[in-house]
């Protein structure tokens, strides 16, 4: 059996989706699929609008020979999937790993409520948003399955309308990393001396990058030596890296960019403490991630985070922008490496509920009972 992965990000680009994607490619042969992945960089290089409709010739053209065509999104890969299986009859399956038009709709249109208080429709909505929400509804009626990677992200879907014979929650898995070098050594060869602080993910308003910005301040009065390492790429770079400059913070804070997962891990490795200052997450894969590599976190208790991080056990968690208790529990961590090694334990034996093994396994079963 032929299944079709449509993915919006895939190795060597970085995300969720990339990560997940490949993890498919790898483990679903033992089960007897055939994966094919058509992964949106492919038609990136085209207009915006235009761009949409070349996926879509694309996943006709792939998925006439596919059994099951596989959406890792409802808007960018989602939209065309679902338009092409009006012809192609295929199984859909569609994975929803976040609300597209409650992000676009913090981004862009001023909304201001949390994912969990966001309605279905509203008349006070941008129009842009209406039509997206439109689309979003199509593609999630179209599908014969919908999985979520988080109970918080399945209660969300749930009020759509989504019946709950098609929806399904498969957690994210996570590889065992078995060597990402030895930190001294990393850091040696970086060249670097001091405490550091890493936090990754999308430059977008609701990641909290500015909150953790402005708390580096009161930090460095206790760790003068401290640098914060921001992975990724995204619309709010250049006010972030003004924000810094406006604080004197232009040698302390770095942006480095997008980075290979290879990189990024041992960018990781060599970091004292992960902070996640997110408003909104649905079941984040960069934790599971940090958690096997081994560093201490101290993240926002929003969405699915609650469900990978007990509280105090193998992390920290916090308000957005709670910046008393995120100062308290970071400096706590900084000062203390018996502490830092027990969460870490703790968070590596977590990381063992979440295996690529078992979401694999629960995704072919599912794709089997299609």
């Amino acid at each position: 059996m032929k299944v079709l992965i449509t993915t919006g990000l895939y190795p060597p680009e970085i995300g969720g989706p990339a990560t997940y994607s490949k993890f498919l490619v790898d483990q679903l042969p033992r089960y007897g699929y055939e994966v094919e992945v058509l992964a949106f960089r492919d038609v990136r290089e085209y207009p915006k609008l235009f761009r949409h409709f070349m996926f879509f010739f694309k996943v006709l053209a792939r998925g006439r020979h596919a059994d099951i065509l596989y959406a890792q999104d409802t808007i960018s890969v989602g939209v065309p999937t679902a338009f092409a299986n009006v012809f192609l009859r295929k199984k859909f399956v569609l994975r929803i790993p976040g609300d597209h038009v409650w992000e676009q709709g913090t981004q862009r249109f001023g909304v201001k409520e949390m994912l969990e208080d966001f309605p279905l429709f509203s008349s006070h909505w941008h129009p842009y948003l209406m039509v997206l929400r439109l689309l979003q509804r199509f593609v999630v009626k179209s599908a014969d399955l919908v999985i979520v990677p988080s109970k918080y992200l399945e209660r969300i879907v749930s009020a759509w309308q989504v019946e709950p014979q098609r929806l399904k929650l498969v957690y994210n898995g996570i590889e065992e990393f078995k060597d990402t070098g030895n930190k001294p050594v990393l850091r040696g060869l970086l060249k670097f001396q001091g405490k550091l602080l890493v936090s990754i993910g999308r430059l977008v308003s609701w990641k909290g990058f500015a909150g953790l910005i402005d708390l580096m301040p009161s930090l460095k009065n206790d760790f003068p030596d401290l640098k914060l390492l921001i992975v990724g790429n995204g619309p709010d770079l250049a006010s972030l890296e003004e924000r810094a400059r406006k604080k004197g913070l232009a040698d302390d804070v770095i942006f480095a960019g997008g980075l290979e997962r290879d990189v990024l891990i041992r960018y990781i490795r060599v970091s004292d403490v992960f902070v996640l200052n997110s408003r909104y997450e649905g079941l984040s894969h960069q934790l599971l991630e940090v958690m096997a590599v081994g560093v201490p976190i101290v993240a926002t208790k929003v969405g699915g985070n609650k469900e990978v991080i007990d509280h105090e056990k193998n992390g920290y968690l916090v308000a957005p922008d709670d910046a008393p208790r995120m100062r308290k529990y970071i400096g706590e961590l900084l000062r203390n490496t018996e502490l830092r090694a027990r969460i870490t334990a703790a968070g590596k034996r977590k990381v063992k509920q979440f295996s690529n093994e078992k979401m694999a396994q629960q995704t072919a079963q599912l794709f089997k009972a299609l």
